[in-house]
This record gives C-alpha cells, sequence and structure tokens, in this order.
C-alpha cells in the first residue's frame, strides 16, 4: 500500500487540516459529489444495486466521522483527493448518511471537544472500545450487523498487536467482540432507524437559520458573555457570521468568519474573535443553538454556547445566576421576544427595571433575609426559562472538571502546551437538605502535591504554574529536565484546590489534574 500523502501532510498535520477542511467552507469543488465517488472511490469500493458501493453505502456519520474515514483512505491507502473534492463528499455524506440530532444525544461532548468528559458506557463496552479512544467516536456512527464485524476485523488486521494489550490479553477479545460486541454494536447503534428517515423528511432548510441570533457564553477562567451574532446566506448551506458581545467585566467579544451547515442541524463555524480563530461547533435546531466554541490552536481554550434567534420568544440565561438571602444585585436576563414583567420567585423583589429590551433585561433584584435557600423558576411574561439560586451559606465548593488532563509543551518543539481551565462552582442546601448548585464563584486558586510520590517528584515545582486569581494552570516546557530526579520531563500528578470566601469564611474544594506529555494524534473525534 502506498503511504506517502499526496500533499506530504504527516498523519497529525492532516488531521489539523481535516478539521479545519470542517470548519472553513472557502470553497466548494466544481465537481459534484456522485462523480467524486465514481471516479475516486469507485477503485476500491465495489458498485451495487440503486448507486450504492460498498462499505460506503452502509454506514452514517457525523461530518467529523466522515472526514476521518477520508483521512484514513489517504493516509493507509494512498488515497489521491483534493480539499475541494474532499469537502464536496464529506457535506454529501453528512447529508445524505449522517445523524440525526436524537442520535447524537449525549455524546456530543467528544464533537464539541470537551476532553475532560469523564464517559459512562457499560462494562462492556468501555472495555472493549473505550480503553483506546471514546466511546463517542462508537456511538456517534451507525452499521448493521455485517458491517460492524467489518470494523472488528479492520482492527485486528491494522493493529495486530491488540490482542496483547491491556484489557484484551486478558480475554479471547476477537470472539468477544465478534460474538458479543457486534450484536450489542448492531442493537445499540443500528443503521436503519426510524428517527433518521423522520428527520431526513423534516430537516431544515439553511435559510431558516439566517438572521440575528441573541447568545449566553460562559467561558472558564473569565467568566459570562452575551451578545448577538449575525448570520448572513453565502451560498447553499454556507453563511457570513459577524459576532457582537462582551463578557460581564466589560471586555469585548467580537469578530467574524463563516459557517457551514450540515445534516440540517449541524453547524461548523470558524469565526476569528478579537485576533483569535475560534471553532464553532453547534447543534442548531428549529430557533435555538446550542454547544461549544473553542480556539483553532488550543481547544482546551473554550466557551458554552446557547443562542436563540430573534423574532422567536425563548428566555437564554440569568446572569449571575445567584443571589444571596438579605441582598441586592443587579442581574441580566438574556434570551429573544422577551416581553412582561420578569418574576424571580417566593422571596425575590424586583426593586428595579434597570433596562429592559427583546433580548435583553437588566434589573436590580432583592431577596428577602429570611428567604428560604434552593432554586427559583424565573419567568419573563409567559416564557419559562432558567433558574435563579438564592442561598443563605454555601455549603460546599466542587473544582469543575474534577478531574482533569492538561499536557506539557513548547519547549522548541512543535506541540503547543494544552492548560488547565477550572471553575469553582459553589453548593447549597435546600430547605429540604438536598444540595444545589448556586453558581460559580471567583475563588483563589493554587495546586498541591497529589500524593507522596509527587511530593518526592516535587510535582508542583515542575509541572506547571497557576494562576491564582483565574483558574487556569499553564504546563512546563516539554522534553528532558536536567533539574529533575532522571533527567525527566515536566509530567506531574496535582491536587487542584479553590478556595471561594463566603463572608469571611473561607471554604476549599479539590479537584485532580493530570500533567501528561504531548498529544501526537489528535483526531476530530477522540
Amino acid at each position: 500500500m502506498k503511504r506517502k500523502l499526496r500533499s506530504g501532510l504527516s498523519v497529525s498535520l492532516l488531521a489539523v487540516a481535516a478539521c479545519m477542511a470542517l470548519h472553513a467552507p472557502d470553497s466548494l469543488a466544481a465537481r459534484d459529489a456522485q462523480t467524486i465517488l465514481k471516479e475516486t472511490c469507485q477503485g476500491c469500493h465495489t458498485p451495487e444495486a440503486d448507486n450504492a458501493l460498498s462499505r460506503i453505502s452502509h454506514q452514517r456519520k457525523t461530518p467529523e466521522g466522515w472526514l476521518m474515514s477520508i483521512a484514513r483512505m489517504q493516509t493507509m491507502h494512498g488515497l489521491q483527493i483534493s480539499d475541494d473534492d474532499r469537502r464536496t463528499l464529506v457535506k454529501y455524506l453528512a447529508d445524505t448518511q449522517g445523524l440525526a440530532p436524537s442520535e447524537t444525544d449525549g455524546v456530543r461532548y467528544a464533537l464539541e471537544r470537551r476532553l475532560n468528559t469523564v464517559e459512562k458506557f457499560d462494562d462492556q463496552t468501555s472495555q472493549m472500545c473505550g480503553r483506546c479512544h471514546s466511546g463517542a467516536r462508537v456511538a456517534l456512527q451507525r452499521r448493521p450487523a455485517r458491517e460492524w464485524e467489518h470494523l472488528v476485523n479492520f482492527h485486528l488486521g491494522q493493529w495486530p498487536s491488540l490482542e496483547y494489550q491491556a484489557l484484551s490479553r486478558d480475554r479471547d477479545w476477537f470472539d468477544l467482540a465478534r460474538k458479543d460486541m457486534v450484536p450489542l454494536l448492531a442493537k445499540r447503534y443500528p443503521l436503519d432507524n426510524p428517527a433518521w428517515k423522520k428527520w431526513l423528511g423534516n430537516a431544515p432548510k439553511a435559510e431558516a437559520f439566517v438572521g440575528d441570533w441573541s447568545f449566553s457564553g460562559h467561558l472558564p477562567g473569565k467568566g459570562e458573555l452575551a451578545g448577538v451574532m449575525s448570520v448572513v446566506a453565502d451560498g447553499d448551506d454556507t453563511f457570513k457570521v459577524g459576532v457582537k458581545g462582551q463578557y460581564a467585566d466589560g471586555s469585548p467579544f467580537n469578530g467574524d468568519g463563516s459557517a457551514i451547515l450540515y445534516t440540517g442541524y449541524e453547524w461548523r463555524g470558524n469565526v476569528t474573535i478579537d485576533g483569535v480563530t475560534m471553532r464553532q461547533v453547534f447543534a442548531a435546531q428549529g430557533n435555538a443553538m446550542q454547544g461549544r466554541m473553542f480556539e483553532a490552536e488550543h481547544d482546551e481554550r473554550g466557551l458554552d454556547f446557547v443562542a436563540a434567534k430573534q423574532g422567536s420568544s425563548r428566555l437564554l440565561a440569568v446572569q449571575p445566576g445567584y443571589l444571596k438571602a438579605g441582598a441586592e444585585t443587579e442581574v441580566t436576563l438574556i434570551g429573544s421576544g422577551l416581553s412582561g414583567k420578569p418574576n424571580f420567585g417566593k422571596g425575590v423583589e424586583v426593586v428595579e427595571v434597570v433596562e429592559q429590551g427583546a433580548d435583553r433585561i437588566k434589573v436590580k433584584l432583592k431577596a428577602a433575609a429570611n428567604a428560604q435557600p434552593g432554586l427559583r423558576n424565573v419567568t419573563v411574561g409567559t416564557l419559562k426559562g432558567p433558574t435563579l439560586a438564592v442561598y443563605s451559606k454555601i455549603a460546599e465548593v466542587k473544582v469543575v472538571p474534577e478531574f482533569s488532563v492538561a499536557r506539557i509543551g513548547g519547549g522548541g518543539g512543535s506541540t503547543p502546551k494544552v492548560q488547565g481551565r477550572f471553575d469553582a462552582e459553589a453548593w447549597g442546601k435546600g430547605a429540604d437538605g438536598k444540595p444545589y448548585r448556586i453558581g460559580v464563584f471567583p475563588a483563589q486558586w493554587s495546586v498541591a502535591a497529589f500524593d507522596d510520590r509527587a511530593k518526592e517528584d516535587e510535582d508542583v515545582k515542575f509541572a506547571g504554574t497557576m494562576q491564582a486569581d483565574s483558574g487556569v494552570f499553564t504546563p512546563g516546557d516539554a522534553g528532558p529536565n536536567p533539574q529533575r530526579k532522571m533527567s525527566t520531563n515536566n509530567a506531574g500528578n496535582l491536587k487542584v484546590i479553590a478556595a471561594v470566601d463566603d463572608a469571611g469564611k473561607s471554604l476549599t474544594g479539590e479537584g485532580h489534574m493530570i500533567v501528561t506529555v504531548q498529544r501526537w494524534n489528535n483526531p476530530p473525534i477522540p
């Protein structure tokens, strides 16, 4: 098999180039997808009835999934294909053989690059599949039993040492994969699903997304933000995008770029915000969008994003989302089509409406000194939305994410450092004694050795530095460090500590962070 790539890209660079192709639809090929399939793919994939091709026509995947398949054909089988043709193929396959919105529920964290997610799959799936890649990669595909069996055979043929690795050499992996996993996967993730057929018949047209969108977001280490995203048609399923907003501290969040719509709802954008290129990975349905924006070069630096199309009616967020009993504060309601009087529930009084508009209402609130702790449903007229947390004291502080991975980098190498980014969540106890989330609070941050070995190896000294006021951890340089025992690298095993002040009382929460080596293989779906 040919191993040399047409463009001379390494495997890792190809992954980056492929990811950029998804998010930056600069141009689409003049050739149509059927011509590309016939002239580029049919050399290996056999024609079948109804214009089908072997293997290709018996799978459904996300845009990222199809992109990875084509990239694999390039790296493993010497496929010669232009960037334009690859973009056209991904678009066609995602539109005609994609996943319905309901089929991506619960596993969108992989598409959104939430790499510190702790997955929850059954033990069998975790041990047989999730030990090498995310379980979400499996869950974001649909195949019949025969195709799942082909995938098992491919794994063993491509990685023959697989049966000798951990969680494989202790069992008859191949027989278990064929006899147990194939039927399970075919039942759980079948090719034929009424949800997909129904979605194909009801998927909205691209023009439904043209217009202005009110949005709300939260960036760990920085805080909440809000603004308006303007979407202008720039082709059949492509758009020009403008973003104008600001963080709660007043700093701007402005920029522009482009986006493309796959499968009628999979929104992928490439937007430069204040000089920094950010990806948009959203699920866009009806008059709502939700997902994540993250830096192109640092996917750990990302923000949660939720939006409503202006002209619709939806309450998106309350910023900030908490109020202490007996205290006064200003809060801002973010949404679209906001009209009527805002109500924050029992024990919370609207002292003054400072500003009122269709997408933004700012009010001054006061909570009664004896207001019951707990969550209040917030309404604006007939609109119901998020909750407001009322608390008298903080019962517990949690570090989010509870477990995370940071990576050394730089040091003269080409791979950048991967930061750790954290929030301090305050939790209270309601009148019923049950815990409830109050919200993200300012904190003082530090790190400590996780165990005796980390203390002995001085991991706190070498693994990196924590910004005390932001919860942003920057790892040390890559490469050997002559100051460490045996000149090892700057990896480490650390506790992440957040100290939150509650009326003069300091409460702390702890998380766990592994500082490890570079991630050399970084595919669109981990």
